[in-house]
């Protein structure tokens, strides 16, 4: 009889794998075939009423956010929910009010700030077109920050930069969310 390292047999290692390994192989095959169940599917796969999320998103209207970010937050929207083609008639309508913030950061000793942080919080409310009640709500926040130079071009275009990169990850966000509500949603 050999003893490892441990004090272990070979034998009596093997046993011990066999007790250990046989329940959680059990149990992971246990939980893989719930998922079955509990209706977990890709987010992208067809509806439990058989249509497709991309079909449903389509059917979405996106009322007019105000100012420029808001206006970019809504034409990324209709964009990356038709693709550029027409959408369908409405079903659902979503409503976004934006709170924005500017935060200096980096300011030196004149008091002047090296760097800003543009922030945004997207409060929104998907509306049924039929009912008019609010079936999903919440918010969303992005940040994107970005350095101050001498140049005042320098700077209008760093912060504009700052506010497509805000109103796209919003976007994202916007529609990752949609899409979530809108495949399980019957």
């Amino acid at each position: 009889m050999s003893l490892d390292d441990s004090g272990l047999t070979r034998a009596s290692r093997s046993w011990r794998l066999r007790l250990i390994g046989a329940p959680l192989l059990l149990v992971a095959a246990v939980a893989l075939s719930a998922c079955g169940d509990s209706g977990f599917r890709p987010l992208y796969a067809p509806t439990a009423s058989g249509g497709h999320v991309g079909e449903r998103l389509k059917q979405v209207d996106f009322s007019p956010i105000p100012g420029r970010v808001g206006q970019r937050i809504r034409n990324e929207m209709i964009f990356q929910t038709t693709g550029g083609g027409n959408p369908l008639p409405p079903t659902h309508r979503l409503e976004v009010v934006l709170k924005e913030n500017l935060t200096s950061t980096l300011v030196n000793v004149q008091g002047e700030a090296a760097g800003q942080v543009y922030a945004v919080e997207a409060s929104f409310r998907l509306i049924d077109a039929k009912d008019k009640k609010v079936v999903f709500q919440g918010t969303s926040h992005a940040r994107a920050g970005f350095e101050r130079f001498e140049s005042i071009y320098s700077n209008v275009r760093a912060r504009e930069d700052a506010e497509n990169r805000v109103a796209r990850t919003i976007a994202d966000d916007l529609k990752t969310r949609l899409a979530a509500y809108l495949s399980r949603a019957t």
